[in-house]
């Protein structure tokens, strides 16, 4: 359905730059890669036989196990409990590694060699040296120059590190780096997994939008993500297993140790990490606030207590095969087993209201078609997104603008978040003086049933990565959603509406209780809009 390509190479940039450097690299690619088209390089033969290993289920041995089952109302439901604020979500992690007993499965689009990353990656050490299996899937985007880190992990005893679709070249210059050295293997490495998973003893899990790195749990300085993850148990667990399994053991994954090398001894390695996650490199977290914006207090409390809190109802989860990547193009037809076609199937189900969070939104032609026949039905439209102000990404908020019009024509609502105002939202989500980005993937269907995963509303998350997701039933996760939503919504955001000659739009907001109504991109600078108008008949929209 939905088209446009998201590659994150320029994360850590201002945006004009990241606008100037993003295409310079697009076109070289796309350029050069005409030119190399023959010159890939191999990567190295793997007894897959050898390294398959599979999930541990949960079992009443573990105390993880034991109140998960014991938590649990009846056979056939699983439970959620919903974490908007970043700390929560970080903390829950962290206990979960820390409580677990046999077993942790971790898989991650993104997980970043700062504070937040090596205080995770500490945990998971941690939990191997009490004797607990530790798997660690990364995607091999972020990891350039942060070999030594992760090979110093897989030192350690019950530790297993393994990359999705790995660069072979270039290891220690970065994201750009890695793909200038790859560029007769382009048409591989341009695909990602962007799954988030995090699972312990078979039993507990956390899933969601969110990747390790300080911006996602609040400890960023210059900005951070408004996003949402879910702490899930019951029913779903042994699928989450089962689908983590399929990637581990896939062609498209390597052991980190086939791939990245160094000349460091296991003891060299080994101090390395005690070093770069002490408390002189990686201080801990601050202590969490009593509750969170929904009320709940840390689920420590709940652990610590031998029973959990949570909303229960029928769920189930899906995620990309490891190989649709590399058997479909940007811009094709959904494949049926898609996270985007199940979730597109369940949103086509809607009777009356349809509410959508996506930071990235291309609908493509599409993609407007199926919104056209929703509204022909009379389902309302909701659309929460990232303005091109909040934007991490302002070439993919091209591919959306194209299309802003005619979805306001058709009655949908657009909000686009304003990085001006989250800053004076009065709920505690606690960004101070940061920059505030919408991050969060939700879907609410009618009130009554939701998705919370990773996928984008984009071509990238249709055709191009691997992505993870949970749809649940139930009225009390659905009306929660919708909460955190409206709190965006109404106070971080503006509305968009037509003017009054259809041909155009203006940003609707309050300002001390007064509607002010804006006519250009809200928070962006003349500088940036201009580059965004150049721009954007220059990217093909299968590319955003």
């Amino acid at each position: 359905m939905l088209s446009g390509v998201r590659n994150s190479f320029a994360r850590k940039v201002p945006l004009g730059q990241a606008i100037t450097r993003r295409l310079a690299l697009m076109v070289a690619l796309l350029c050069l890669n005409a030119v190399l088209g023959g010159c890939a390089v191999a990567l190295p033969s793997i007894d897959r036989q050898a390294i398959a290993s599979e999930s541990i289920e949960a079992s009443r041995n573990t105390m993880l196990g034991r109140i998960a089952q014991e938590s649990q109302p009846e056979k056939g439901l699983s439970g959620f409990r919903l974490m908007p604020l970043g700390t929560f979500s970080l903390d829950a992690r962290v206990q979960l590694a820390q409580r677990a007993q046999e077993s942790l499965d971790v898989q991650y689009y993104h997980l970043e060699n700062d504070e937040t990353g090596r205080w995770v990656l500490r945990a998971l050490r941690d939990a191997a040296n009490r004797g607990v299996r530790v798997r660690l899937l990364i995607d091999d985007l972020y990891t350039g120059g942060q070999d030594a880190l992760f090979l110093a992990l897989a030192a350690h005893k019950n530790v297993q590190v393994r990359l999705f679709n790995p660069f072979c070249c270039a290891r220690q210059q970065g994201q750009t780096g890695r793909f200038l050295a790859s560029l007769g293997d382009l048409s591989r490495v341009n695909h990602r997994m962007h799954n988030k998973l995090f699972i312990a003893d078979g039993a507990m899990a956390v899933i969601g939008g969110r990747n390790v790195a300080n911006e996602y749990y609040l400890r960023g300085t210059s900005e951070n993500f408004i996003d949402l993850d879910a702490f899930v148990v019951g029913e779903v667990l042994p699928a989450m297993g089962a689908l983590f399994d399929r990637y581990w053991n896939s062609r498209a994954v390597y052991p980190l140790e086939a791939i990245a090398k160094n000349e460091w001894t296991k003891d060299q390695l080994i101090a390395f990490f005690e070093e770069e996650t002490g408390p002189a490199k990686t201080p801990a977290p601050k202590p969490l606030a009593t509750t969170d914006v929904l009320g709940y207090a840390p689920i420590s409390d709940d652990l610590d207590g031998g029973r959990l809190g949570l909303h229960w109802g029928t769920a189930y989860v899906f995620a990309d095969h490891p190989d649709k990547p590399f058997e479909s193009l940007a811009g094709s037809d959904l494949l049926e087993t898609s996270v985007t076609y199940n979730v597109l199937e369940a949103v086509s189900m809607a009777q009356r209201e349809v509410v959508a969070s996506s930071p990235y939104f291309v609908p493509g032609i599409k993609g407007m078609k199926f919104l056209r026949t929703l509204r022909e039905r009379g389902v309302k439209v909701t659309v929460m997104t990232n303005s091109l102000g909040s934007t991490d990404e302002p070439i993919v908020h091209t591919g959306y603008s194209r299309y802003r019009e005619q979805m306001l024509a058709e009655g949908i609502e657009l909000y686009e978040l304003s990085t001006s105002r989250v800053k004076y939202n009065k709920r505690p989500f606690l960004f101070g003086s940061s920059l505030g980005r919408l991050h969060a993937k939700l879907f609410v269907i009618d009130r009554k049933t939701s998705f919370v995963g990773s996928m984008n509303l984009d071509p990238r998350s249709a055709s191009v990565n691997t992505e993870f997701g949970a749809v649940i039933d139930s009225p009390e996760i659905a009306r929660e959603i919708i909460r955190i939503i409206d709190i965006d919504r109404l106070q971080s955001a503006y509305r968009l509406r037509l003017n009054k000659n259809g041909s155009g739009i203006e940003w609707l907001g309050m300002d001390d209780d007064q509607e002010m109504v804006l006519t250009t991109e809200p928070d962006t600078s003349f500088w940036l809009r201009f580059k965004a108008w150049v721009l954007s008949p220059l990217v093909p929209e299968e590319q955003l």
